[in-house]
């Protein structure tokens, strides 16, 4: 009986047809942690397929725990209002999963990303164990800052290297 499941198990799995990018109209809903220097939070984002390999979006995060003090100098604290806590961003996303024919159920997607606190980039990586869930990994880096002069502890949050994980959903 043992080895009659463990075959109906294999056999189901290898006969999911996922797909992580699927062209023209295709619609992904993620959620996940965000980790930062001084900060964890929530990451929500929504991307719609407007070509082939080309997809538009909203992502947002809100940081729900903040250090009170920097690791640097215990005296300066952070004081994170909800402006500081809070990004929201239009994104821009080349899905390359078929470009490189790693898989169906695999994408890579590079893109750009205009928020409320910088002008980005993201590299992230999208795989699905089935046709309506998998997993998703972000790397987000500013490219240019809104704000030039020197920012104080909390305007550095969204303001830096970051890493989203977390679950893909194809709405």
């Amino acid at each position: 009986m043992k080895n009659f499941i463990l075959l109906l198990t294999i056999l189901s799995f290898s006969a999911v047809n996922a797909q992580a990018y699927k062209g023209k109209d295709d619609n992904k809903f993620q959620v996940g942690a965000n980790f930062q220097e001084n900060g964890t939070g929530i990451n929500v984002s929504y991307d719609y397929g407007i070509g082939e390999n080309i997809s538009i979006g909203l992502s947002t995060t809100y940081l729900l725990g903040v250090n009170d003090a920097l690791k640097n100098n215990v005296d300066d604290d952070l004081n994170a209002d909800f402006d500081n806590r809070f990004d929201i961003r239009a994104r821009f996303n080349a899905n390359l999963g078929n470009v490189i024919n790693v898989g169906d159920n695999f994408d890579v997607y590079p893109g750009l990303s205009l928020g409320l606190k910088n002008f980005g980039g993201h590299l992230g990586a999208r795989y699905f164990f089935t046709d309506g869930f998998g997993v998703y990994t972000e790397l987000n880096v500013p490219f240019a800052k809104y704000k030039t002069e020197k920012l104080n502890a909390a305007e550095t949050l969204h303001n830096q290297f970051t890493i989203n994980l977390g679950a893909s959903f194809n709405l």
